[in-house]
């Protein structure tokens, strides 16, 4: 017996994961819609292009995508070629995995001016996204500062810092890499508001900082030697690993690197100096009491023609959408009858590619209960 006909809005993990997840539980056709030509959404714009281990998730999902039941459809935009409506009139069910592609703005002075990049355009163009191959991100400076504490922001120090021979085995595009190796760049500093302890990357990324042939780490401030609070004994360990590779970059030889990546915990930008163009950022120093942030009314400036933020992001707004603080108004998945959500746009953008799986899995779940009893039309 035929299953429901499902459509899927959005080709990264969440989306394959739940095609796959569906395909498994009802013989159903699937159609996975994007409005890039081409599938896999994060993992082929949003991964770093030195990670290419990372990126090897996508053979499973072409193996997903060669299902006979499954179709991908590129260029086809939500909103503009076709809407919501039309597609819930069209199919049994829609599933919606857009994830959050746009940046979260830094909400300070200055965040306009012309050398002030988000890490989505930023990443994006790295990695060759269509979206943001002409974006032409002014790395005619010395000195580039980086905001945010996560893994986005390390890899963004990462591949500014590398040098052509270490990017060699990736699938960072040549005008990239061209206008990376030209460049006059001196100082990366990666600028978080709270300390190492609260740092949200993970220690594999970290430690690839260690390793980079002409690039040497710096950390801005007193590590502690063991922590207060109560954590998790999986935070604990995350959190003791992470200190102690940062005590392990003092000890790294110094000869001969002609870049730096500063750690400047503690500063939480403040303004963004320019007239047309970035000259230079201010940072106010912080400081924890018990888990408040608090300020210390120090002022340090940093002269800079390239600020990169990583500070989050948010979903595009889509007409037929209900999104509030970054995701789309859903209970446990579902959105109403036979319209679902997966990925970031259920959850927040939250988690590692594996995350997503149990998403597919929970809607398929919810899809099978839903259609053996009924249809949406009865």
């Amino acid at each position: 017996m035929k299953g429901p006909s499902v459509v899927i809005i959005g080709s990264g993990p969440s989306g394959f994961y739940a095609a796959e997840s569906i395909s498994k539980k009802l013989n159903s056709d699937i159609d996975i819609l994007d409005r890039l030509p081409t599938p896999f959404g994060l993992i082929r714009g949003g991964v770093a292009p030195d990670h290419q281990t990372t990126k090897k998730i996508s053979v499973a999902y072409t193996k997903i995508a060669k299902k006979e039941q499954i179709n991908f459809f590129g260029n086809i935009e939500i909103g503009k070629d076709i809407s919501i409506e039309e597609l819930r009139e069209i199919y049994d069910v829609v599933v919606i995995a857009i994830g959050s592609e746009i940046d979260k703005k830094l909400e300070i002075n200055g965040s306009n001016l012309k050398g002030v990049h988000g890490s989505a355009e930023f990443v994006g163009w790295y990695n060759g996204h269509p979206d943001y191959v002409n974006l032409e991100p002014n790395l005619n400076t010395e000195n580039v500062v980086v905001i945010g504490n996560g893994n986005v922001a390390i890899d963004i120090v990462r591949v500014l810092s590398k040098t052509s021979e270490e990017m060699l085995d990736s699938d960072i595009p040549e005008y990239a890499l061209n206008s990376i190796n030209k460049s006059p760049i001196k100082n990366l500093y990666m600028v978080g508001r709270r300390g190492p302890v609260e740092a949200k990357f993970t220690n594999v990324e970290l430690r690839e900082m260690g390793n980079l042939k002409n690039c040497l780490p710096i950390v801005n401030t007193n590590l502690p030697n063991k922590l207060d609070g109560n954590y998790s004994d999986r935070d604990q360990r995350i959190i003791e690993k992470n200190l102690e590779t940062l005590k392990n970059f003092s000890s790294i030889e110094k000869n001969d690197k002609e870049k730096r990546i500063n750690f400047n915990f503690f500063q939480k930008p403040i303004e963004i100096i320019g007239n047309d163009k970035v000259e230079s950022i201010k940072f106010e120093k912080t400081k924890l009491e018990g888990n408040e942030l608090k300020s210390t009314g120090e002022i340090a400036e940093i002269n800079c023609g390239l600020v990169i933020t990583a500070i989050g992001y948010k979903p595009k707004e889509i007409p037929g959408l209900k999104i509030s603080d970054g995701v789309v108004t859903n209970k446990n998945g579902e959105i109403d009858t036979g319209f679902y959500a997966v990925g970031w746009i259920r959850r927040g953008p939250t988690g590692v590619i594996g995350t997503n799986k149990a998403d597919g899995e929970l809607v398929a779940d919810l899809i099978s209960k839903k259609f053996k009893t009924q249809t949406k039309d009865g």
